[in-house]
């Protein structure tokens, strides 16, 4: 398996391609939202003969879900995100107006993804940890085999999600990153949704805003 970041709009979101041997793909946090950028998408998925599978959104934030129609229209695949975030789904198109960032209404997501639930596409899998605390529904994608995981505005290299959004909760995120997260392996590396990647283990000694809660 197989992982291509890409950074898109004006919030610097960070989507990403993951792709095996088999040339299925799923997309995650599709955020390419002018014509550059979605060209750039099809471009890199044109050109390694990848078939797109899945849609999966770590949360529904407006700068997460931008290029969620232009995906859903462009390879006709369903689309899953956590139940818990259906309200910043709703709210996504009004969120972009405010924030001046005008985006293409969504189309409904098909379904919902669960805590634990295994996601295959291709010869591959990823399994969803719930990880509640940027918003209600927000979770990562964990390849086991590969080490690496993918979550989204939850954890970031030297910093965490913020909690003053709808659905945010400092408590349920401190729980989220001590009680699943740190569990894995240190080497295991962190794609989060904005900036580099990082790991467990790098988070785990040197996070300022983790030192003090992850006893």
């Amino acid at each position: 398996m197989k992982i291509k970041p890409f950074v898109f709009n004006n919030f610097a979101v960070n989507s990403f391609v993951i792709y095996d041997d088999t040339k299925e793909c799923v997309i995650i946090d599709p955020g390419c939202l002018s014509t550059e950028e979605q060209n750039t998408l099809k471009r890199f998925i044109s050109e390694n003969q990848l078939k797109p599978v899945k849609l999966l959104n770590t949360h529904c934030h407006v700068d997460h879900v931008a290029g969620n129609r232009f995906v859903s229209e462009t390879y006709q695949i369903p689309s899953f995100a956590h139940e818990g975030d259906a309200q910043n789904f709703k709210d996504a198109y009004r969120a972009g107006q405010l924030y001046g960032m005008s985006i293409p209404e969504p189309l409904p997501m098909t379904g919902h993804l669960k805590e634990s639930e295994v996601v295959r596409f291709g010869a591959s899998e990823l399994k969803v940890f719930h990880l509640p605390g940027h918003s209600k529904g927000s979770v990562g994608f964990w390849a086991q085999k590969e080490k690496f995981v993918v979550v989204g505005d939850v954890l970031f290299n030297g910093s965490v999600g913020r909690t003053d959004l709808n659905g945010g909760s400092l408590d349920e995120l401190m729980h989220s990153i001590k009680n699943v997260l740190f569990k894995l392996d240190d080497d295991v590396v962190v794609y989060s949704g904005h900036g580099p990647e990082t790991s467990i283990g790098n988070e785990l000694r040197s996070n300022p805003f983790l030192l003090d809660n992850v006893m």
